[in-house]
């Protein structure tokens, strides 16, 4: 029998949990709720092969497109090497330098990392968005979205953020299909604050050692 070797793309694709969007009725829906403002600056997390970034760029706003495929990420460089308002960059987001100015994140998670960068996101409501459009699995966004909060996790948030679950996105909506439907997870910073921020370090390190119980992601 003839064993089917992966191609490099396929390989790439599930190194980086890659599943694409390619509904552009999903993603027209998606931009027009975002309701920006030109004189925004977005950062896209995992730009992947620019279905959102496209749509961005063409509001107006400034747009920092992240992507960690290397091949991807070139592709989108070049694609955009006469587009002063659009810059994309290398980088695994769990890394990625926050801008110091105000800025709101939108993005198309990969669904085996969506707990780590929404750590890299919201641990510090100081470096944090003003507001965050994610597309996760769709349990992911209701369960960060109940109120009150249901998983330690996300009590540990609560206090500076608040949580809503915009629209459902059929699984049949990105190539390859994943396993489960998706749905945009709205994030808005609390004005004002329940509690001040210099006590998010504290209170989610007082909280973390807990997460490892049945209901604590």
């Amino acid at each position: 029998m003839a064993v089917r070797r992966r191609s490099a793309a396929d390989q790439r694709r599930r190194t980086h949990g890659q599943n694409f969007l390619v509904d552009s009725g999903v993603v027209a829906r998606a931009v027009e709720r975002l309701a920006l403002d030109p004189d925004d600056l977005v950062v896209e997390i995992g730009a992947g092969r620019g279905a959102l970034t496209d749509p961005l760029a063409e509001t107006g706003v400034r747009v920092v497109a992240v992507e960690r495929d290397r091949q991807l990420a070139e592709r989108l460089r070049s694609r955009y090497a006469d587009v002063d308002r659009v810059r994309v960059i290398t980088c695994d987001i769990r890394r990625f330098r926050w801008p110091r100015e105000p800025y709101r994140v939108v993005g198309n998670v990969p669904f085996g990392v969506t707990s780590d960068i929404l750590d890299a996101l919201l641990d510090d409501p100081d470096k944090g968005p003003t507001r965050a459009d994610l597309l996760v699995q769709a349990e992911v966004a209701h369960k960060r979205a109940a109120a009150p909060p249901t998983t330690l996790r996300s009590a540990a948030w609560a206090p500076w953020w608040t949580f809503t679950v915009g629209g459902h996105v059929p699984r049949q909506a990105f190539r390859p299909v994943p396993a489960v439907d998706a749905a945009w997870l709205t994030i808005r910073q609390r004005t004002p604050a329940v509690l001040p921020t210099t006590l998010a370090p504290s209170f989610r390190d007082h909280l973390r050692p807990l997460w490892s119980g049945a209901h604590g992601g």
